[in-house]
Order: C-alpha cells, then structure tokens, then sequence
C-alpha cells in the first residue's frame, strides 16, 4: 500500500512521524512523508520517500512574526499571534500535499494537516486516518493542550475544547475552500468539514502513552491512544568530544529548548550556567534554535545529538516540554525540570510534575538561576523522582504504539 504521511512543524512535530513511516515500511508498506525541506535528513535510510513542503519553520521563528510570540504573556495570546501567522502560510503548502497524495492510497495527516489532509483524500476519493500528537479533540478531563493554561474545571474544559476547535477552523478555512474547489467537491467551511468527519467517527491514532494521558472517557469511538512513536534513529551515536565530557566525571545535566527560540540567548544561558553551578552539576547544553551555549571545564555545548543514547546518561534533563522531548525524557528513566516555553509544553510539563518525575516546572518566563537551582537540586538529589521515572520507562518500554498504527492502517476501508 503507498502511504502518504503529512506533517508541518518544528522538528518535534515531524522526528516522531520518521519512526511510524520506518515501521510502516517494514510491515511491507510504500510511505512518503510530506513536510518542509529542512528535516529530509531525518529519513535518510529509513526506506521512508521524502517529498518536500515549502516554508522553513526556524525562518518563521526568526521573523517579526515568530518574534511575536515572546511579546504575548498568555496561552490564548500567542495562540491568536500564531494563527494569524499560520493562516497566512498554510494555504502555500497544499500544492506539495496534493501532488504527494495523488500518488498515494492512504492519506495520514498529522494534527496540524488534518484539515487539508481529510480534504485532499476525500477529492481523490482515498482513505484517510489522523496521526496526533497532541490530543486536541473536546474532553471534560483537562483544558486544550494547545492553551497552555491549567484546568478550567470539567464543563469550562471541554467548552475551551470547542472553542479551540473553532478557532483552528478558522485558520485553515481558506485553505480548505480552495482545495475543495480545485478537486470539485461541494464547498464547504473547514469547520462544516470538521463537523462532518466528527460525525462519522473518522479515525484519529495519538502519539502518546495512555500511562502519561490516559484517553478521556467522553472522546467519541474512533479515538485511539497509541503509545509514543519514537524517531527513527539507526544507529545512535555520541560524538567523542561528548563521550569524553561523560567519562570525566559524575553524570551531567541535560539542557536544551528543541525548535524554541528565545528573545536573549546569551542571557538565558547565563542563567542555564549559574544555576548548574550553584547545584553542583554539570551540564550539557544543546544549542538548539534557541542558541543556548556555555564554556568550562565542568560544561559542554553539543548540537544535534540523539536523545535515545544520550538522556539515560543524564542525572537530569531540562527541557521545553515538548511532546517528543517529554516523550524521550520519560523512555529514558531519568528525572526531568520543564521549562515550558509556549504552546502544547504548559500541558506536558504539568503531566511530568503530576507523573512524579518533575518537581516542578520553571517557565521560561520565571527562568533565573534560583528558580532553576532550586528544582535541579530536588530533582537529583530526591531518590523518588529517579525511581517514578525508571519505573514509568520500564512500562512505557513495553507498548508499541507504531505497532497499533500499522493494525489501525488495515482496518481501513480499502
């Protein structure tokens, strides 16, 4: 079967997506994975065809645009500033999307595709299943992800469900009328096309452990929680610069923002250095997009390095709460100080202190050396966190959440 996988994002929103398409592969399947130019090194040699988007998600970061979102104090504020961004950028993708489908059986679109996704499979009359990371669907269990804000009680948390739904509508209705109307179909609003898919139980497979967000009683059938989809990596190494720092002394410190970028690099990893030291660790700092960097003899500075070899060498590891990272910090048993930075990471880093594994979280907003020293301390020093997290791991090691993709894809309708 030619399988079509469709993403868009930082490298957090398409790693995961290389893991489901390597194992799609190896359960005899043809799969391309759809997403921006930059991230076609992360399928090399994993059987997974790539075809390239436009639009580089590090330039929007770093533009006016992007840097607006660090002037927003709120969830719902940076939320509406990236919506407005993102429905100015969507529709330039759906000439790719389209091109990739049309040689396609399948159409598995990520979260953030789905609109468009659902659209261009239901024109080329082809079956079609969601692939999230994030759960984003209505529940009376917690506030939308997406937010970043905390419980807004059982009624107020599905109400923010719909609304968020509605806005995400809103965001790709443009989009979604064009595409409907190059492939004839009747036109219709992206939220009409939502509604329809709710209606008819359209299947949705989440990226996730059921032991880390149990699935809501209240999702409606057809609402799946797979397990992680871990990122394809064939042979992780360290570079021996690393592996010289590790073998130098006790276990160091992880710390690094994945695809976040901050106003003040230097001034945030000023802080990063002192809190370490003044906790008595040490530290790997991944540069990230967020510039982070330090010297010494007690720190070292990597780029991109595989989490899977790398975090269980950790005493612990901050990082920005996202999905995927909150995801390899759990696999590897260690405990972990969030420091979320905006979005869906409020939630992750909120499951991870409620988990056990995390003291608490420091958003990146309140980061200064104390705040950050405070909860290095109590996370490497409290046995309890090093023993929730090894055990949580050794349960999260024991699913096979591409496993249930590959048994969701065969019952499709053909």
């Amino acid at each position: 079967m030619r399988v079509t996988i469709m993403t868009a994002g930082s490298r957090g929103d398409v790693a995961p997506y290389t893991g489901v398409g390597h194992a799609l592969v190896g359960a005899g399947h043809d799969v391309t994975l759809v997403t921006h130019e930059r991230f076609a090194p992360l399928v090399a040699g994993s059987g997974v065809r790539f075809h390239a988007m436009p639009v580089d998600p590090r330039d929007v970061l770093e533009s006016e645009w992007g840097r607006g979102l660090h002037r927003s104090t709120t969830g719902p504020g940076k939320f509406v500033r990236a919506a407005v961004m993102a429905r100015r950028l969507v529709g330039q993708m759906a000439d790719s999307l389209l091109e990739a489908a049309r040689a396609s059986d399948v159409v598995l679109p990520a979260g953030s595709m789905s609109p468009m996704g659902h659209t261009i499979a239901e024109g080329l009359s082809l079956p079609s299943m969601g692939l999230n990371l994030q759960p984003v669907h209505p529940t009376r269990d917690f506030a939308p992800p997406m937010t970043g804000g905390g419980s807004l009680g059982p009624a107020g948390n599905r109400w923010a469900g719909h609304a968020l739904l509605r806005a995400m509508e809103h965001i790709f209705t443009p989009a979604v009328r064009d595409l409907r109307k190059r492939l004839g179909l009747p036109p219709m609003t992206a939220g009409a096309a939502q509604r329809a898919r709710e209606r008819r139980d359209w299947p949705v497979q989440h990226g996730f452990s059921p032991l880390v967000v149990p699935r809501p009683r209240d999702w409606r059938p057809g609402l799946e929680v797979a397990g992680y989809w871990w990122p394809y990596d064939p042979e992780p190494a360290l570079p021996q610069p690393l592996l010289d720092f590790l073998a130098a002394g006790p276990p160091p410190v992880f710390v690094g923002l994945g695809s976040a970028t901050v106003p003040d690099p230097a001034r945030l990893s000023g802080e990063v250095v002192r809190a370490l030291r003044a906790a008595g660790l040490r530290g790997v700092l991944q540069e990230g997009w967020a510039g982070l960097r330090a010297t010494g003899d007690d720190m070292i500075t990597v780029g991109d390095v595989p989490h899977s070899v790398l975090f269980p060498r950790m005493a612990a590891v901050v990082h920005h709460a996202g999905a995927g990272t909150t995801g390899a910090g759990l696999r590897a048993g260690v405990p972990a100080v969030p420091v979320p930075v905006q979005f869906d990471a409020g939630f992750w880093a909120a499951r991870l202190v409620a988990l056990g594994v995390a003291p608490r979280a420091v958003p990146l907003r309140r980061l200064t050396a104390p705040a950050l020293t405070g909860a290095l301390v109590r996370a490497t020093t409290d046995p309890q966190y090093r023993r929730r997290a090894r055990d949580l791991a050794a349960r999260i090691a024991a699913e096979d959440g591409t496993g249930h993709v590959a048994a969701a894809l065969g019952r499709l309708p053909g």
